[in-house]
């Protein structure tokens, strides 16, 4: 790391301390507040010692301790299959504290009958480095929780994608490269009632936390991390899915913190910590003239510092669907580029995009008490379509001021109402 790194390089670990310090520590006094008697057990503690004991699967009993390779996998899926089926109305899938797990791709399946099950991973797992084990099978996942009513996700853990040797081969970083996708590091498919909490999600080859076709969701308290040059490894990725709520998460990554895609409704966003990486975005949407549509997002209380955008909306040309009732609100920005912007003419492919007559059309947008610095001159930034103008959005007591210089808002084909003190006044591009 260079000199002129350097300083940064200690901001930004101070202020995720800092950060972490004061959101998740926070919050911990608020549920459990100071008492007279032993220290307050932490949630997994409580939830184990809630109501009748619930039947625990020790992977180790299973021999994924002494195993190595394929076997590892397979002991796994044997304590899976043995906390899933058991008759006891809660079971829990346990991955010992204090030791490391070469894991191969996996999948744990539902329906279980156990009438709730946690998967408590106290441990660490580790993704193999070779590209080949996914390459070979044509595979996009590596521990993939699918089908599943009533799950819970926690415990402490990490896990390891070792994904370097996805990155340096990227088509992204290196033009001459074939372009592949990258696996998911954790894949939630078709789960119900689920909670996701407490755990270190790093270095995955493409996504850290994807969750699809889902419904009632709550994930807190995740450590996402990534080098910032990493491409295309986002965050959390939400697709095709209602009522999720993500909080108290600090995401750095080489992509979106929290990317939010079609299908998805009903969403809430709150106290993230976000930098480096390209901040929080709905979207891409209309990729390939495809129909796409997300309403009803909350996103507030977040910080985000030194992310290449902010707050964004992108969508494809020629593409059809909608994206609306989104609200941003209460939000920090630290040294950002592009911290709000709507872009209706995203484009990101190798082949240029042209004008086309359709749009994903977006629609009843708010931004209320956004405040911080900008990196970028034009700080507020709505790029619309001319085949289908942006419509309602709405600005409210907006400060953002430059790094040095002055901070710009513009708009075109835009429809755009300002209420309280806005800095920069957005005027409409001629």
């Amino acid at each position: 790391m260079g000199p002129a790194r350097l300083p940064l390089a200690c901001i930004v670990t101070t202020l995720i301390f800092v950060y972490m310090l004061v959101h998740h520590g926070a919050s911990s006094q608020e549920v459990f507040p100071e008492a007279d008697g032993p220290a307050a057990e932490n949630s997994d503690e409580l939830w184990l010692r809630s109501g009748p004991p619930p039947r625990v699967v020790d992977v180790d009993d299973y021999g994924a301790g002494d195993a190595g390779g394929d076997h590892v996998t397979e002991a796994f899926l044997e304590a899976w299959s043995e906390a899933c089926n058991s008759s006891d109305d809660r079971s829990v899938f346990l991955v010992p504290e204090g030791k490391a797990y070469l894991l191969m791709p996996v999948i744990f399946r539902g329906p279980c009958r156990a009438v709730s099950i946690t998967a408590m991973i106290k441990g660490t797992l580790e993704a193999p480095s070779n590209r080949s084990v996914w390459l070979d099978q044509d595979l996009q996942e590596w521990i993939t929780f699918e089908g599943i009513d009533r799950l819970r996700v926690l415990g402490g853990g990490t896990l390891d994608g070792n994904g370097l040797q996805w990155w340096i081969n990227s088509c992204k970083l290196n033009k001459s490269m074939r372009c592949v996708i990258g696996p998911t590091a954790l894949y939630f498919r078709r789960c119900t009632h689920l909670v996701v909490e407490e755990l270190e999600v790093r270095d995955s080859m493409q996504m850290h936390v994807a969750i699809a076709y889902s419904w009632n969701v709550v994930v807190s308290k995740l450590l996402i991390t990534a080098p910032g040059w990493s491409p295309n490894t986002d965050g959390i990725h939400v697709s095709n899915s209602r009522e999720v709520s993500i909080s108290k998460c600090t995401i750095s990554t080489g992509d979106d913190c929290i990317s939010i895609v079609t299908g998805s409704m009903f969403v809430r966003v709150t106290s993230i910590f976000c930098g480096p990486g390209h901040g929080i975005s709905i979207g891409s949407l209309g990729a390939n003239n495809s129909w796409a549509h997300v309403s009803d997002v909350l996103v507030e209380k977040a910080t985000l510092l030194g992310t290449t955008n902010g707050v964004r909306i992108k969508t494809w040309q020629g593409g059809h669907g909608y994206a609306e009732r989104i609200s941003f609100q209460d939000i920090s920005m630290h040294n950002v580029t592009n911290p709000i912007i709507i872009d209706q003419n995203y484009c990101d492919s190798k082949r240029p995009c042209h004008e086309q007559g359709s749009a994903v059309a977006v629609r009843n947008i708010r931004y209320r008490n956004i405040h911080g610095t900008s990196a970028s001159k034009v700080a507020v930034n709505f790029i619309c379509s001319g085949a289908l103008h942006c419509d309602g959005i709405l600005m409210q007591d907006i400060y953002l001021v430059g790094e040095g210089r002055y901070a710009t808002c513009s708009y075109t084909n835009a429809t755009v109402v300002q209420f309280g003190y806005n800095f920069p006044f957005c005027s409409a591009e001629m």
